[in-house]
């Protein structure tokens, strides 16, 4: 995670900005994060990333990268794991200096680094998230990310990517629509994809499993959540969706994320899964 301590919406980059150039409170932000930073914490360890001048976006973690965790299977070394990470390649000019903290960080970390073309964008775990089973990586593409990227993560790590295209602008980020949960679930909102990646989501996961976002939590990036074993950890969402959530067996903790949406981001966009 990062402070937003430099948070502001400066530039537009996707629908959501329209309108709130300059218009976010960060100290109601830093306010928000805090009680989200708190909820991940009581659940996992939380490593943090400094904020630097001029990328005000670098709050949002999540699209710093993927990881991609594997096991040694060398003889003399059958137990130890290895981290790499697929270090996201801006679209837009307003992004792409993030990339550099982000590497430094990583690489004082300990982790291999992936790099993906400028030709061909990706956005990290934005746009890219594993079935909670580890089967399939789901990737995004469309508005941010480039489908041609995602062959470069299955000639790297030689794993099973599962394309999905994007068409609403509104839900320019796969974890802004869709979120893997524990358990074999997964919640989506079906009018952000097209036919094709609608098809792949509902063939995967059975009818029992799947937990279908109507527009109006759509568009409170209910699908934009943090799973932390049976915890879900979202913005607001109605009690319709909650009640389903929690039906299923899943434990919700809503925190009131507004500044952040003013940017295009909740809970998942805040937080980056490193493991």
């Amino acid at each position: 995670m990062c402070a937003p301590r430099l948070y502001d919406v400066d530039y537009v980059i996707n629908p959501w900005m329209k309108g709130n150039v300059h218009a976010a409170s960060r100290e109601v932000a830093a306010a928000q994060w805090q009680v989200l930073y708190s909820a991940v914490s009581c659940l996992a360890d939380v490593s943090l990333v400094e904020p630097r001048e001029g990328s005000p976006d670098m709050v949002f973690t999540a699209n710093a990268g993927l990881i991609y965790t594997r096991q040694d299977h060398n003889a003399n070394h059958p137990n130890r794991i290895h981290d790499e990470v697929a270090i996201s390649s801006f679209q837009h000019p307003e992004r792409q200096g993030e990339e550099t903290h982000f590497r430094q960080w990583f690489v004082e970390n300990g982790y291999k680094i992936l790099d993906v073309p400028r030709e061909t964008p990706f956005e990290g775990e934005g746009d890219a998230l594993f079935a909670e089973d580890g089967s399939r990586l789901w990737a995004g593409y469309g508005p941010r990310t480039s489908l041609a990227s995602h062959q470069t993560l299955r000639d790297a790590w030689k794993i099973n990517v599962v394309s999905l295209e994007l068409i609403d602008p509104r839900f320019y980020h796969l974890d802004t629509c869709f979120a893997p949960l524990e358990g074999g679930y997964a919640m989506y909102y079906p009018g952000a994809f097209s036919q094709e990646g609608l098809g792949a989501i509902e063939s995967f996961y059975p009818p029992e499993k799947r937990i279908v976002v109507q527009e109006s939590d759509a568009v409170r990036f209910a699908c934009n959540a943090v799973n932390i074993g049976r915890t879900i950890i979202l913005n607001k969402v109605g009690s319709g969706l909650a009640a389903t959530l929690e039906t299923a067996g899943f434990e919700l903790e809503q925190i009131e994320l507004g500044e952040f949406l003013r940017a295009g981001g909740a809970a998942k966009c805040l937080v980056m899964r490193l493991r």
